[in-house]
Protein backbone atom coordinates (compact mmCIF):
# COMPACT_ATOMS: atom_id res chain seq x y z
CA UNK A 1 0.00 0.00 0.00
CA UNK A 2 1.26 3.25 -0.60
CA UNK A 3 1.91 5.91 1.76
CA UNK A 4 -0.02 8.85 1.85
CA UNK A 5 0.51 12.23 3.41
CA UNK A 6 -2.96 13.21 4.74
CA UNK A 7 -2.74 16.08 7.21
CA UNK A 8 -1.81 19.71 6.81
CA UNK A 9 2.02 20.85 8.20
CA UNK A 10 2.51 23.72 11.08
CA UNK A 11 4.08 25.57 8.40
CA UNK A 12 1.75 25.14 5.76
CA UNK A 13 -1.32 25.89 8.76
CA UNK A 14 0.74 29.41 9.20
CA UNK A 15 0.27 30.28 6.11
CA UNK A 16 -3.05 29.69 5.82
CA UNK A 17 -3.93 31.57 9.13
CA UNK A 18 -1.54 34.39 7.89
CA UNK A 19 -3.39 34.75 4.19
CA UNK A 20 -7.30 34.00 5.74
CA UNK A 21 -6.87 36.04 8.45
CA UNK A 22 -4.65 38.66 8.30
CA UNK A 23 -2.39 37.50 10.69
CA UNK A 24 -0.43 34.14 12.74
CA UNK A 25 -2.92 35.29 16.02
CA UNK A 26 -5.73 34.95 13.83
CA UNK A 27 -6.98 31.59 14.33
CA UNK A 28 -10.39 31.96 15.59
CA UNK A 29 -11.59 33.72 12.35
CA UNK A 30 -14.45 32.38 10.39
CA UNK A 31 -12.51 32.65 6.91
CA UNK A 32 -9.48 31.08 8.42
CA UNK A 33 -11.93 27.87 9.66
CA UNK A 34 -13.11 27.08 6.39
CA UNK A 35 -9.74 27.33 4.82
CA UNK A 36 -7.82 25.22 6.98
CA UNK A 37 -10.97 22.90 6.35
CA UNK A 38 -11.17 23.09 2.54
CA UNK A 39 -7.07 22.44 2.61
CA UNK A 40 -7.36 18.84 4.75
CA UNK A 41 -11.07 18.24 2.73
CA UNK A 42 -8.42 18.41 -0.37
CA UNK A 43 -5.65 16.37 1.04
CA UNK A 44 -8.16 14.10 1.98
CA UNK A 45 -9.93 13.35 -0.92
CA UNK A 46 -6.49 12.91 -2.51
CA UNK A 47 -6.14 10.27 0.21
CA UNK A 48 -9.54 8.73 -0.91
CA UNK A 49 -8.33 8.08 -4.92
CA UNK A 50 -5.48 5.91 -3.60
CA UNK A 51 -7.47 4.24 -0.83
CA UNK A 52 -10.72 3.61 -2.03
CA UNK A 53 -11.71 1.10 1.13
CA UNK A 54 -10.50 3.28 4.03
CA UNK A 55 -14.44 3.72 5.30
CA UNK A 56 -12.82 5.02 8.98
CA UNK A 57 -11.31 7.77 7.59
CA UNK A 58 -14.25 8.72 5.65
CA UNK A 59 -16.28 9.14 8.84
CA UNK A 60 -14.09 12.23 9.62
CA UNK A 61 -13.91 13.37 6.54
CA UNK A 62 -17.56 14.10 6.13
CA UNK A 63 -17.67 15.87 9.43
CA UNK A 64 -15.23 18.37 8.15
CA UNK A 65 -17.26 18.57 5.27
CA UNK A 66 -20.57 19.09 7.30
CA UNK A 67 -18.16 21.55 9.48
CA UNK A 68 -17.20 23.74 6.79
CA UNK A 69 -20.78 23.40 5.55
CA UNK A 70 -21.81 25.37 8.85
CA UNK A 71 -19.53 28.21 8.72
CA UNK A 72 -19.99 28.79 5.42
CA UNK A 73 -23.80 29.29 6.06
CA UNK A 74 -22.64 31.29 9.19
CA UNK A 75 -20.12 33.22 7.27
CA UNK A 76 -22.77 34.14 4.69
CA UNK A 77 -25.42 35.73 7.18
CA UNK A 78 -22.77 38.06 8.99
CA UNK A 79 -20.38 39.26 6.35
CA UNK A 80 -21.68 38.64 2.77
CA UNK A 81 -18.70 40.32 0.98
CA UNK A 82 -16.19 38.24 3.88
CA UNK A 83 -18.31 35.07 2.66
CA UNK A 84 -17.81 35.82 -1.27
CA UNK A 85 -14.34 37.03 -1.05
CA UNK A 86 -13.41 33.53 0.87
CA UNK A 87 -15.13 31.32 -1.78
CA UNK A 88 -13.63 33.13 -4.40
CA UNK A 89 -9.83 32.57 -3.00
CA UNK A 90 -11.13 29.50 -2.24
CA UNK A 91 -12.28 28.34 -5.64
CA UNK A 92 -15.51 26.78 -3.99
CA UNK A 93 -18.67 26.71 -6.05
CA UNK A 94 -18.85 28.61 -8.61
Amino acid sequence: MKETKIMITKEQKQKIIKEYGGSEKNTGDTSVQIAILTYEINDLSKHFKINKKDLHSKRGFIAKIEKRKKLLTYLKSENFNKYKDTIQKLGLRK
